[in-house]
C-alpha cells in the first residue's frame, strides 16, 4: 500500500512559506501610512532614519509572521524551532523588542503616526508570546495608545487606534489557534493513515504464512511420497504428481486471493484440505463428518485454527493419529505425537511470550482469535501425550 499524495490537497513546505509571506505582507498595507509621512518629511538624516527603521519593521515584521506560519505547521513554539532551540522563549523577546527598537528609531520622521505600529506590535506578540505574557503585552499597547497622544505635545489622539490594537490581537489569536487546529487534524489523519496501512501489511503478511505454510507443506508431502512411490507403483504416483501440480495451482490463487483481500476461509473447506494433508502424510484423520452450523465469523477463525493446527501436526509432530474436535464455543486439533518440548507446561496460553511453542503461525492465530473474543491455549494432549491446539471463544461472542 503506497501512501497518499498529501502535496494534492495540502500545501507543502514551500507553498506554507510563501502562504506566510504572503499573508504576514497584506497587512503593511496599513504600513504605508506612517512610511509615506516619512517620505515627506524635510530631507535629512531624520527622513532617511524613520524609512528605513519601517522598512526594516515592515521585513521583520513578515519574517515573524512566515515563521510562526511554519513553526505552528509544525506544532511547535517558535522557541523550538530546531535552529534556534536552545534561545527558548529568549528568541521571542528578543524579536519583539528588535521590532520595537525599529518602531521607535522612525518617530523622529513620523511623529504622531508612529502610534500604527502598536498594532503590529501586539499583532507580533500574540504570535511569539504565551497568552498570559501576550495579553499583558497588548494591554500596554492599549494602553500606550490612549495615553500618549495626550503626553506628548503636538501628538493627535487617533480614537479608533485602541480598537484596532485590541481586534487585531484579537483576530491574530483566533488565526494562529485556527492553524494550531489544522495541523492537528492533519497529523490525525497521518496517523490513521499509517495504523491502516500497518494493520493492512500485518494482515497480509499473516494470511501470506498461514496459505503458503499450509499449501507449501501438502505440495512437499505429496511430492515426497510421488517420489517413494515412483518405481514401485508408477500409477499412484502419477495421481500424487497430478496433485501437486493441482495444489500448487490452487495455492497461487490463494496468493492473489489473499493479496486482493477476498479469499474466504471456512471450516468446512479447511476441514477437507486438513483430510488431504494428513491422508497423504500417511497420518489418521479423526475428523467431523460435518462442520457443525456455525455463525460465519466462528466458521472462519474455527478454519484458520484447523489449519494451523493440522499443518504442524504433519510438519512436526511425527504422529500416527490426528483429532479434530469442533464445538459451538471451541475447536481442538489433537495428536499422539512428540507432544511440547520438554518442561513446557500441559497447558499454556499463546501471548507472544511463548516462543518455545508458538511460532508466527499460532502468534497470527492468536491476533484473529483476540479479534474475535477469544484466546488460543497449546500444551500436552490427554494423558500426558501429544499435542493439543485449542481456540476457545466466548458464548456471548459473535
Amino acid at each position: 500500500m503506497t501512501s497518499p499524495d498529501h502535496s494534492a490537497w495540502w500545501p507543502g513546505r514551500r507553498s506554507r512559506r510563501d502562504f506566510g509571506w504572503a499573508v504576514g505582507g497584506i497587512w503593511l498595507v496599513y504600513l504605508s501610512h506612517p512610511i509615506s509621512t516619512a517620505w515627506q518629511h524635510p530631507p535629512g538624516f531624520a527622513r532617511d532614519l524613520a524609512v528605513g527603521a519601517l522598512l526594516g519593521f515592515g521585513l521583520c515584521y513578515v519574517l515573524i509572521f512566515a515563521l510562526m506560519v511554519r513553526a505552528r505547521h509544525r506544532r511547535r513554539a517558535l522557541g523550538a524551532v530546531p535552529t534556534w532551540g536552545h534561545l527558548g522563549d529568549r528568541l521571542s523577546w528578543a524579536l519583539l523588542g528588535l521590532l520595537f527598537g525599529l518602531s521607535l528609531l522612525a518617530i523622529p520622521g513620523v511623529g504622531a503616526d508612529w502610534l500604527v505600529t502598536l498594532v503590529y506590535l501586539s499583532t507580533a506578540a500574540v504570535m511569539l508570546l504565551p497568552l498570559r505574557a501576550a495579553l499583558v503585552f497588548v494591554g500596554v499597547m492599549a494602553l500606550v495608545a490612549a495615553v500618549t497622544p495626550f503626553a506628548v505635545p503636538g501628538w493627535r489622539g487617533q480614537s479608533d487606534l485602541v480598537f484596532a490594537v485590541l481586534l487585531a490581537a484579537f483576530a491574530t489569536f483566533g488565526v494562529t489557534r485556527l492553524a494550531e487546529r489544522n495541523a492537528d487534524l492533519l497529523a490525525a489523519q497521518r496517523e490513521i493513515h499509517r495504523l491502516a496501512v500497518a494493520g493492512e501489511r500485518s494482515r497480509t503478511a499473516r494470511d501470506l504464512h498461514d496459505i503458503l505454510g499450509h499449501s507449501l507443506t501438502v505440495v512437499a508431502v505429496k511430492a515426497e511420497l510421488a517420489g517413494r512411490l515412483l518405481e514401485v507403483d508408477p500409477g499412484r504416483a502419477a495421481v500424487e504428481v497430478a496433485d501437486v501440480e493441482r495444489l500448487a495451482r490452487e495455492a497461487l490463487a490463494d496468493v492473489r486471493s489473499t493479496v486482493g483481500a477476498y479469499r474466504e476461509v471456512t471450516l468446512a473447506t479447511e476441514l477437507a484440505g486438513a483430510r488431504t494433508a494428513l491422508d497423504a502424510a500417511g497420518i489418521e484423520a479423526d475428523l467431523p463428518a460435518a462442520a457443525v452450523g456455525l455463525p460465519e465469523a466462528r466458521s472462519e477463525l474455527f478454519g484458520w485454527a484447523v489449519r494451523e493446527g493440522v499443518t504442524n501436526v504433519v510438519r512436526h509432530s511425527g504422529a500416527r493419529r490426528c483429532t479434530v474436535r469442533v464445538g459451538h464455543d471451541m475447536v481442538e486439533v489433537l495428536d499422539d505425537g512428540r507432544g511440547p518440548e520438554e518442561g513446557q507446561p500441559d497447558r499454556v496460553p499463546v501471548d507472544g511470550s511463548d516462543r518455545p511453542v508458538g511460532g508466527h503461525g499460532l502468534l497470527g492465530l492468536r491476533e484473529r482469535a483476540e479479534q474475535a473474543g477469544g484466546r488460543v491455549t497449546v500444551g500436552r494432549g490427554p494423558g500426558g501425550r501429544g499435542f493439543r491446539l485449542r481456540v476457545e471463544l466466548d458464548r456471548r461472542a459473535g
